[in-house]
């Protein structure tokens, strides 16, 4: 008899996690347009976002609905990814249709690209119901990314049953691969290069890191004098930490600093250091990356300095919230020396803060 083989078409890494409306009143007061994101959610190596609006249009009635946002590049063609929501009845109280559960897929083939919206519940059979406690609501929404397929024999079958089982958590899913690629930096095996910044030595992959960075494939791969070069000098005043982050995030797509359990200012500066460097180096995910984390970790000490390096670098998300928090604390702000450095660096940026501030006003 033959050997008989064993194959999984596709690997799927899933989250759930439970999203609190608050202040649902308020909420319904927004634009059409408008939506409310929640934090960043990394999940099969992938960052993502859910957003909720309460206004979304079907046949005559609004409707609270969500949507899925991938914040990362996609890695292949297309990043395929399913959400479902369903609303959280405290008081387990059956009422009529059941359960209230919608799901939607959908093929994300680049970077801030988002799903349709998913309707869940009609506005006024949400009100109707006793779900709203305090003018808040809870909705489950679970997660599903579609990863590398991965491939078995029979002869590993026993030792791969877990992949039956549906990896469903609150936890971050971080493939092997990226935990190997990890190691080889860590431990420098294989290197052909030497990077050297601020006198610290970083052994890399040439192919490596251009396979991530159109500068490093310049550099490397090009017609720049550091092709045959051994060992190079980078010299563009850049801390030997913040580089060991980047390079970390080239090998693993992941920046462990930037966690919520770190210190969060020293969280945040790193990610200000960061987001100058994703841009020059051409590290797109990064770059998104770091911008979330300035925008979810803003503070009335640090906004000046994230609204300068948004300017400075494109980061139109990140622009707009800091205007925000700026308008809603001037005062403060203009008290940082951060304020002081953003209107010597950007000066042009006052007119998008004199314009928020008339909003707030009016």
């Amino acid at each position: 008899m033959g050997a008989s083989f064993s194959s999984n078409l596709t690997d799927a890494a899933c989250h759930a996690h439970l999203f609190n409306i608050n202040g649902y009143s308020a909420t319904i007061a927004m634009a059409r347009t408008d939506s409310l994101p929640s934090k960043r959610l990394t999940i099969g190596g992938y960052d993502w976002e859910v957003h909720y609006s309460p206004s979304i249009a079907v046949e005559s009635n609004y409707w609270i609905a969500f949507k899925l946002v991938l914040l990362t590049p996609p890695r292949r063609s297309n990043v395929k990814a399913a959400l479902r929501c369903k609303l959280v009845d405290p008081f387990q109280t059956q009422r009529p249709g059941g359960v209230v559960d919608a799901k939607m897929s959908h093929a994300f083939k680049r970077a801030d690209e988002s799903s349709p919206w998913l309707p869940l519940l009609r506005r006024t059979s949400l009100e109707s119901s006793n779900v709203i406690i305090a003018d808040s609501f809870t909705v489950e929404c679970t997660i599903t990314v579609i990863t590398d397929n991965i491939v078995t024999t029979t002869a590993t079958a026993i030792g791969n049953a877990a992949n039956l089982m549906p990896r469903c958590s609150s936890g971050i899913h971080q493939s092997s691969l990226n935990h190997h690629l990890g190691e080889l930096l860590r431990r420098g095996t294989g290197s052909d290069v030497t990077l050297v910044v601020s006198g610290k030595s970083f052994a890399v992959h040439k192919a490596i890191l251009a396979s991530r960075s159109q500068f490093f494939m310049a550099m490397f791969f090009g017609q720049m004098k550091e092709k045959s070069m051994r060992r190079i000098e980078i010299n563009d005043d850049m801390d030997a930490a913040v580089f060991g982050a980047m390079l970390g995030f080239i090998y693993t797509d992941l920046v462990p600093e930037l966690d919520g359990n770190q210190q969060q200012q020293n969280g945040v500066i790193l990610a200000q250091h960061l987001l100058a460097a994703a841009d020059r180096y051409g590290l797109d995910g990064l770059k998104i990356m770091c911008e979330g984390k300035l925008s979810n970790d803003a503070t009335v000490e640090t906004v000046a300095t994230s609204l300068a390096l948004a300017e400075q670098h494109g980061c139109s998300r990140l622009k707009a919230r800091c205007i925000d928090l700026i308008a809603a604390n001037l005062d403060a702000v203009m008290a940082t020396e951060g304020y002081k450095h953003l209107m010597e660096s950007s000066p042009l940026v006052m007119n998008d803060l004199l314009r928020a501030v008339r909003g707030r006003n009016s």
